[in-house]
C-alpha cells in the first residue's frame, strides 16, 4: 500500500516515488538485509525511486531503501544528482546482492538500507537505521588506515586526484569541492570523505 506519492517533473520523466515495503519487498529483505535484532523495523523504512544517469549517459530508474524521516530529503538529493548529471554506475536494493556489502561493493553498486554493523566494530552500521547511503563505491572507495582497499577495483581510486582529461569514472570520484558532496551537505548529511579513516562512499544523516 503506498503510504506516499510524490511526483517532480522533467519534461515527459516523473521522478520521486515514496512508498512503504509491500509483501513481496519484505519477504526479499528477510533474513537477507533485515534481520531479528535489527533497530529498525521494516514499518519504519521506505522505497524511494529514483532515476539516474549511468557511466554510459543513459538514464535509469532506481530504489533506494531508507528510514521514512530521511525519505523526501533522498528523493531530493537524487533529483539534484539528476539535474548536475552526476553519474551512478548502478542503484540496486542490497538483497540482489544476498545482502553482501562486499559483492554490492564489486559491482559498484549504490544502495542504502542493510542491517548490518559497521566496518570493523560491532555496533550497528547507519545503514542497519536507512540512514546512510554508498554511492559508486569503486570510485569511492573506504581506506584502511594502513592505506589498503578491500576491492582491487578501487586502488586507482586512491589518489584522489583527477587528471586533465576527466574520465566519466574520475567524474564519479566524490572530492572535497564536488557538486555532489555540495548536494548532501546542503541537506544536512555527512560525508565519510571528510573523517580521518576515509570513507568516500558513505553519506549519512544523523
Amino acid at each position: 500500500m503506498k503510504l506516499l506519492i510524490t511526483t517532480i517533473f522533467f519534461g515527459c520523466l516523473a521522478f520521486g516515488d515514496i512508498s512503504t515495503l509491500n509483501d513481496k519487498d519484505m519477504r526479499a529483505m528477510n533474513g537477507v538485509s533485515m534481520h531479528n535484532g535489527c533497530p529498525v523495523s521494516s514499518d519504519e523504512l521506505r522505497n524511494v525511486s529514483v532515476k539516474y544517469h549511468d557511466f554510459n549517459g543513459d538514464t535509469f530508474d532506481g530504489t533506494l531503501v531508507v528510514h521514512r524521516d530521511i525519505a523526501h530529503d533522498v528523493e531530493m538529493i537524487f533529483k539534484e544528482l539528476y539535474e548536475i548529471h552526476y553519474p551512478i554506475a548502478r542503484i540496486s536494493p542490497i538483497e540482489k546482492y544476498k545482502g553482501s556489502d562486499f559483492n554490492s561493493i564489486e559491482a559498484d553498486n549504490t544502495s542504502a538500507f542493510n542491517c548490518r554493523k559497521a566496518t570493523g566494530e560491532t555496533k550497528y552500521s547507519k545503514h542497519a537505521y536507512g540512514k546512510a547511503i554508498d554511492i559508486n563505491p569503486i570510485e569511492n572507495p573506504y581506506i584502511f588506515r594502513s592505506g589498503n582497499v578491500s576491492h582491487k577495483a578501487s586502488n586507482i581510486y586512491k589518489n584522489r586526484n583527477i587528471s586533465s582529461q576527466i574520465s566519466v569514472n574520475e567524474k564519479a570520484m566524490l572530492l572535497p569541492n564536488s557538486k555532489a558532496v555540495e548536494i548532501f551537505k546542503r541537506h544536512g548529511w555527512r560525508w565519510g570523505g571528510d573523517w580521518n579513516v576515509k570513507d568516500y562512499q558513505h553519506f549519512d544523516k544523523q
